[in-house]
């Protein structure tokens, strides 16, 4: 099952080409959840979770990118900067 991403955390939030720190959602009984980039690529990985994020009503993946040897996250419709998990709201 694939997990929703609805909100992240970045420093400073307006600079794109800084990583995400944090990703969040909910979980099914509304409460909140946040793991940090690297837990959340680590899962992927390992095969424990897949994630996505809702762009114009419709679920578009996540996955694992690779520049100048660094692994970040973003969606498989994004390019480089990973624009649609920067879009989204910080995370409390």
């Amino acid at each position: 099952m694939a997990i929703r991403i609805d909100c992240v955390n970045k420093q400073p939030r307006n600079d794109p080409h800084r990583r995400i720190k944090n990703i969040g959602g909910r979980n099914a009984d509304g409460s909140r959840w946040k793991i940090s980039e690297d837990r959340a690529i680590s899962g992927i990985r390992e095969g424990r979770w897949t994630f996505y994020v809702q762009v114009n009503g419709r679920a578009v993946g996540v996955v694992i990118a690779e520049h100048e040897g660094s692994s970040y996250l973003k969606t498989v419709a994004d390019g480089l900067q990973p624009n649609n998990l920067l879009s989204l709201p910080e995370c409390p």
